[in-house]
């Protein structure tokens, strides 16, 4: 009775700020746009460009509002939640033009606004519109979206998924000394704070070691064990799934009713806030997937990231939203997955890599039935780091990308300074997505190395050129074009 009537207020305060965002939207016109992916997809790098690009008059021909001249002004505003962190957009980009670094990635949800006038591409549109859009640009980590399919899960089912995983493939030999720990505790023992923390610990180093970047895992709930915040060393992330029974209920006091009840209070104090204050309120979604070095780390890491996806794309809630009842309920009517570090590879293969990312997540979109004109798959670069050119070798033209690889990268034993441009050949993507869950081939897929920002050259004025990418125009014209219209 409890558990309906949480959910119950849950949806009446979902549906109160729902009606106070539309009824404000009506005077100032607002769309949500949550950009997430997991980590090192680049939501930081894609969120500055995009702005970077709107802000300087960036090369965006895709983008029609832009491309026909119907935008007048783009604009940095106030955000409106002033109790959300703002996205540091000016740091950011200082990192990525003045330093060429890259910027610290997402720990947390931030926001940024921006408003931009407009004309209407019709008469009527003209008429009745007032021309002005707001997006507020939402941030958040991936692995919080990983945490929202635990609302709908007990401790015990959490426990043995979260075990069962941890028997298969490489996990197994990574998760070998918090199984070992979690097996030599006694279930119904005295509940111990001792023995609650280094379960915990044990439990945070076996999800780091399959986040690694020589693993390349995605599946790792929790998500807030991994980028606790300010929430680092609470009874709350002091937990772990144990090997529990198929039945039978824990003894007051004991260690197993500990670990339930602060699982518990897990998804009270920090999944659901997220879902409610968040996630709900969000009207379009871009997911940025990093399939590059999940295909350079094998079948597993594929399979691994597919899954991920899988439960990520679960987690929204599709279908069109008509006049009346966008008042009391929010669905996500457009998402975008985007694999990012396109410039990574030669633009023969582009096609190959979008779809290799939509065999990720064709089957997952089917069964949410969110398919057509709601779900685009695309590969860009939100920052193109590359230039493109051909080397002869032995007769014969291949084609190289150039760039600057950040220092100590490696290739073939080349250990790279991060100060000499080089012309790496990138290697060829399988043109069947199906290869890549089969049998690992020998030796790596594409030669992935990480290069430094390009270096972006100063006009007569002074001033910066826009940031260089590749289809980030077309991005937004999938997510937010047609309000522009």
């Amino acid at each position: 009775m409890s558990s309906f009537l949480s959910r119950l207020a849950d949806d009446a305060l979902i549906a109160l700020d729902t009606f106070s965002d539309r009824t404000a939207g009506l005077v100032h016109p607002a769309l949500r746009l949550g950009v997430t992916g997991l980590s090192r997809a680049g939501k930081t790098v894609f969120i500055s460009s995009l702005v970077h690009n709107l802000l300087n008059g960036g090369r965006l021909p895709v983008f029609e509002a832009v491309r026909s001249g119907r935008v007048s002004r783009i604009r940095l505003a106030p955000q409106p939640d002033d109790a959300v962190p703002r996205f540091q957009y000016e740091d950011h980009i200082a990192a990525l033009v003045r330093d060429r670094i890259w910027p610290d990635s997402t720990r947390a949800i931030s926001q940024i606004r921006l408003t931009l006038d407009y004309e209407s591409a019709s008469g009527w549109g003209r008429m009745f519109s007032r021309g002005e859009l707001s997006i507020d640009i939402i941030d958040y980590p991936g692995e919080w979206l990983l945490d929202l399919p635990l609302l709908s899960q007990d401790f015990r089912t959490f426990s043995a998924q979260t075990w069962e995983r941890a028997q298969k493939g490489v996990r197994e030999e990574l998760s070998r000394d918090w199984c070992r720990l979690a097996e030599a505790e006694a279930l119904n023992a005295p509940a111990d704070e001792a023995k609650a923390r280094a379960l915990a610990e044990h439990f945070t180093a076996y999800l780091k070691a399959c986040r690694s970047d020589e693993r390349a895992l995605s599946i790792l709930p929790p998500g807030r064990f991994l980028m606790p915040g300010d929430l680092d060393g609470s009874p709350a992330l002091t937990f772990s799934p144990l090997p529990l029974p198929a039945e039978g209920r824990p003894e007051p006091g004991s260690l197993w009713a500990m670990m339930e009840r602060r699982y518990e209070a897990y998804k009270t104090h920090v999944v659901k806030p997220f879902f409610r204050e968040h996630f709900a309120r969000i009207d379009r979604q871009i997911v940025l997937v990093d399939a590059l070095t999940a295909i350079n780390r094998g079948p597993e890491a594929v399979a691994d990231l597919e899954e991920a996806l899988a439960e990520v794309l679960a987690c929204f809630r599709p279908g069109l939203n008509s006049f009346l009842s966008s008042f009391v309920t929010r669905r996500i009517d457009k998402v975008l997955i985007a694999a990012t570090k396109a410039d990574h590879l030669h633009h023969e293969s582009h096609d190959r890599l979008e779809r290799i990312t939509g065999r990720l997540v064709h089957r997952a979109a089917e069964r949410i039935g969110l398919s057509g004109a709601g779900l685009e798959v695309m590969a860009l670069a939100a920052v193109r780091a590359t230039r493109e050119a051909t080397v002869e070798e032995g007769g014969a033209k291949l084609p190289v990308i150039v760039g600057v690889p950040i220092a100590g990268e490696t290739i073939d034993g080349q250990v790279f300074d991060g100060k000499r441009r080089t012309a790496i050949f990138p290697g060829d993507l399988p043109a069947n997505p199906d290869q890549l869950f089969a049998a690992r081939p020998e030796g790596d897929l594409v030669n992935f190395v990480r290069f430094r920002p390009p270096e972006i050259e100063e006009t007569g004025g002074g001033l910066k050129l826009s940031v260089p990418h590749i289809r980030l125009d077309r991005a937004m014209q999938f997510l937010f074009g047609d309000r522009l219209a």
